[in-house]
């Protein structure tokens, strides 16, 4: 692999395809894998909440694994608030039967749990469909960051 190509890991809005080649029409799609003893939240203002991943022991979070250039990573940095709203950081997944190191964008501390709008939520929602995900794990991360039960997403 070209030692300017990394691999990264997708878990919320950029597992959609369509708005992933508008933000990174170089980058493509090498795999699914899972990031273990992790779990999907969402976190910051009311309807406003984005998607981030948390050590959970037992939790596991799906991934569509990217190959990016440095242009790609520029272009995520912008989208994700890097290194204001959401860190970097290196982990190790099994794609295709190898470890492999790839990187992620995880959300600093200090935001509430939160209830992410039905936009961003559906625009995961299409990128778990698209990649064949469990929608249960997206379900279940949106109960787990609202206090309330009322709030239902199909």
């Amino acid at each position: 692999m070209d030692k300017n190509i990394k691999l990264y890991l997708a878990y919320g809005s950029n597992l959609n395809l369509k708005q992933m080649v508008h933000r990174c029409p170089t980058a493509r799609v090498v795999g699914v894998s899972e990031m273990k003893d992790y779990r999907l939240l969402f976190r910051g203002a009311h309807a406003g909440a984005v998607a981030t991943v948390e050590p959970f022991k037992g939790g596991r979070v799906p991934v569509l694994v990217w190959e990016t250039t440095p242009a790609d990573e520029a272009s995520l940095d912008r989208y994700e608030g890097w290194p204001f709203l959401y860190r970097k950081e290196t982990v190790r997944v099994k794609l295709k039967g190898k470890s492999i190191k790839a990187f992620v964008y995880i959300m600093n501390d200090g935001r509430p749990l939160g209830m992410p709008s039905c936009y961003y939520y559906n625009t995961i929602m299409e990128g778990y469909k698209d990649a064949g995900f469990d929608l249960d794990i997206l379900r279940q991360a949106a109960k787990d960051s609202v206090e309330s039960e009322d709030v239902v997403y199909e």
